[in-house]
């Protein structure tokens, strides 16, 4: 009797690893699948936009869906755009993808724009953040829409994607909601169209952006208004 059981025991475990190991196997060629497909998506949107843009700066785009360190910060140091899982999760269609590429081409571009390759350029980039982050965001809308894209996806992707700190008086970065309002102001100003028919009005992320930023769209309004020429200090 004994040597039933143990022999039914062994059967069971026989069979209990071959099933796990034929559903890690499929679960393994699912990841290669879908990773396969969002590196093509990624790279087809990346080259659309450096050839929109006439980009004359070789760049690649990686996709790391394990969210690895790789030593190098995208964008300074290699002609790679490395686009991590905990970004892209974030974007809802192509035009987001759009958003946060287009942002990381025009940090490399800059990177590489100059004197010694770029390296004064990389210096300047680190030494002034808040100013060229704002630069950047203003320089992704131009892109994207060169490309086609709707630059609008750039305030809903931001909204969906950067927290809000307290304070940015101290930190190497700019407060979210001040990025955004920049960014709104310039597409309200230089691309008024996408605002009169705007596609993202009914976008969950896109209505948060209009309720937590009236302050600052007021503060636009009231220069639009005046007529001045004076950059509108936004919180």
């Amino acid at each position: 009797m004994k040597k039933i059981l143990g022999f039914i025991f062994a059967l069971l475990i026989l069979i209990y690893g071959t099933v796990n190991t034929a559903s890690a196997k499929e679960v393994s060629s699912a990841e290669i699948i879908n990773d396969m497909y969002i590196q093509k998506r990624i790279s087809d949107i990346g080259l659309r936009l450096l050839n929109a843009n006439k980009i004359d700066v070789r760049m690649i785009f990686v996709y790391n869906s394990k969210n690895s360190k790789l030593n190098l910060e995208p964008g300074l140091t290699k002609r790679q755009i490395i686009a991590y899982d905990k970004s892209i999760q974030f974007a809802s269609d192509d035009d987001e993808i759009a958003a946060f590429l287009a942002r990381e081409i025009c940090k490399t571009a800059e990177s590489y724009t100059g004197v010694w390759r770029g390296m004064v350029s990389s210096v300047q980039i680190k030494c002034a953040p808040k100013k060229y982050e704002i630069y950047f965001d203003k320089r992704a809308v131009d892109f994207m829409v060169k490309a086609g894209y709707n630059p609008l996806a750039l305030i809903t992707y931001m909204n969906k994607a950067y927290p809000q700190k307290r304070f940015d008086r101290f930190g190497r970065t700019n407060l979210t909601s001040k990025r955004l309002a920049h960014v709104y102001e310039y597409i309200y100003i230089k691309y008024p169209y996408y605002l009169k028919h705007n596609e993202y009005l009914e976008n969950e992320a896109y209505q948060n952006f209009l309720l937590t930023s009236l302050e600052n769209r007021k503060k636009l309004m009231e220069k639009v208004k005046s007529g001045s020429k004076k950059a509108v200090d936004y919180e």
